[in-house]
């Protein structure tokens, strides 16, 4: 099995999609285990002065002015993970609380948090065991971090709360740990704090939401070239002479992706209307604008991703020069604004490859195609609802682009009086991210359809290509009216698996 090893200087989204996805092992660097251990000695240090250090020797947030003895230090770190752990509702996918976890444990190998290196030992012997905290859906502001969820966490390390086993089965932490000879930490100054306060489960979300995306525009693409040629459409405006002098790269790379589709073409500019079309309409024309923006707000998304994966976040946090010091950086906003960012590109992308559908569909705009795409309209329904099924995705899509990040609700008796709200941010990203393929998977039915009804011209090969696969996977071609749901929910399953952009690069070779 693939082993990641976490060091000092952060990890990489490939390393998260690994460990939350694909059940990598994790393992400690030597560098991550001689950092902790030095981080440690000075808290400890700090710990044995009388002089009051947050984290280490107060109370937290708006009690943070209450000094801590000695003796009552490690009851205040178990306090607060028993305390924050207060999370409600559905429970949280794992690979999103794996993805948590790791992220965590990244920050905790920098050396920044003076959490020793047998608790970071802990931490990776719980993933690797398959042991799954019980995280819910609500209970995180963004700020300061995810804290209900890690606290959730967190709590599986004590040996308390619930967790998920190897096999599936939910049931007692202490129990899991227990079958897996792994010893519960018993807390000591500052790390109890240290495994809540951070932004890993937003950031965990953006990795694997930037991760499908990708997957999900070149689907986009690939369903867009397909509607061009079921329309007649002209691949004329795909020329690159036209996107270089507006030089969006994401622009250029989705023309590049659709013009390699229609390579080949006998269908495009191919027009029976008794006067040909000067111009296609926008949500044809325009694809390569649309899915190219989204495009490069990914590339914004990645890189702030990038930044944060090689960040320290924790408050406060153990310094080079040995000071320990309260910040800010526990603030989710950087990653949160991504994460509403793209929630709206997807509900754009979305929203054009739903109008493409429909003009598929509509016997006036669609340039010779049967109403509906019906073997009989009239008797037959043809893809009627699920255009109206689509067209619910896309409402939802946009219901779901109103960004969380500008809703800050003050906490903490007022300390904490300007939160992220980044959870909710990446939790409806992730709703968004699967409706997208739902609503590709629409548009690809019925593009293919359309298609295969064009009798006597010949699609490009790789449309053909396309067509072949997903008629392979179980999606059916053109004919009388039938059960739809099984159509369309196979159709869902080889777009999401990147079963369509593999079939389209069968021809194309690698799209961008």
């Amino acid at each position: 099995m693939h082993t990641v090893v976490v060091g000092t200087s952060g990890v990489t989204a490939s390393d998260v999609l690994a460990v939350a996805r694909a059940g990598a092992r994790v393992e400690l660097s030597d560098e991550a285990v001689a950092a902790l251990a030095a981080a440690r000695d000075i808290v400890d240090a700090l710990a044995a002065k009388p002089e009051p250090v947050y984290g280490v020797s107060t109370g937290f947030g708006a009690l943070a002015t209450r000094h801590i003895s000695p003796e009552l230090r490690g009851r205040l770190q178990r306090n607060i993970v028993r305390s924050h752990a207060a999370g409600m509702g559905p429970r949280v996918e794992r690979e999103v609380v794996r993805a948590l976890m790791f992220l965590r444990l990244k920050t905790v190998c920098s050396g920044r948090t003076g959490v020793r290196p047998e608790v970071a030992q802990t931490m990776a012997d719980v993933l690797n065991a398959g042991i799954t905290p019980v995280v819910h859906e609500y209970g995180s502001l963004g700020c300061s971090g995810d804290l209900a969820p890690l606290s959730h966490c967190a709590l599986t390390l004590m040996g308390e709360g619930d967790a998920e086993g190897p096999d599936g089965t939910v049931r007692p932490a202490g129990e899991l740990l227990a079958e897996h000879r792994i010893t519960p930490v018993e807390l000591r100054e500052k790390e109890g704090l240290a495994l809540l306060n951070g932004t890993d489960g937003m950031l965990g979300m953006l990795v694997m939401a930037l991760a499908d995306l990708d997957t999900l525009y070149k689907s986009a693409d690939v369903t867009a070239a397909l509607t061009m040629e079921a329309l007649l459409g002209t691949d004329k405006v795909l020329a690159p002479e036209l996107h270089a002098i507006r030089p969006h790269p994401g622009q250029a790379a989705s023309a590049a992706n659709m013009l390699a589709v229609l390579d080949g073409s006998g269908l495009t500019g191919h027009h029976q209307d008794d006067a040909p079309r000067v111009q296609d309409a926008y949500s044809v024309r325009c694809a390569p604008q649309v899915a190219g923006a989204g495009r490069d707000t990914m590339a914004h998304a990645g890189l702030v991703a990038e930044r944060e994966l090689a960040s320290a976040v924790d408050n406060p946090v153990v310094l080079p020069d040995g000071r320990v010091e309260s910040n800010g950086n526990f603030h989710g906003a950087p990653v949160a604004y991504v994460l509403d960012f793209l929630a709206v590109a997807v509900a754009d992308l979305g929203s054009i490859a739903e109008r493409r559908t429909d003009r598929l569909l509509d016997k006036n705009r669609s340039h010779g195609l049967p109403p509906f795409l019906a073997d009989d309209a009239g008797v037959d329904s043809g893809l009627m609802i699920a255009q109206y099924t689509q067209a619910a995705l896309v409402g939802e899509l946009k219901r779901l682009a109103v960004p969380a990040s500008a809703d800050s609700i003050p906490s903490s008796a007022m300390q904490e009086d300007h939160v992220s709200m980044g959870w909710s941010a990446a939790r409806k990203l992730r709703t968004a991210v699967d409706n997208l393929a739902r609503v590709i998977a629409v548009e690809l039915y019925a593009a293919t359809r359309a298609i295969q009804l064009r009798e006597g011209l010949t699609p490009a090969p790789a449309s053909r290509a396309v067509i072949d696969a997903v008629r392979a996977a179980g999606v059916q071609g053109p004919g009388p009216d039938r059960y739809l749901s099984p159509d369309l929910a196979a159709a869902d399953a080889f777009v999401r698996a990147g079963h369509l952009v593999t079939a389209a690069e069968t021809v194309t070779g690698p799209l961008r």
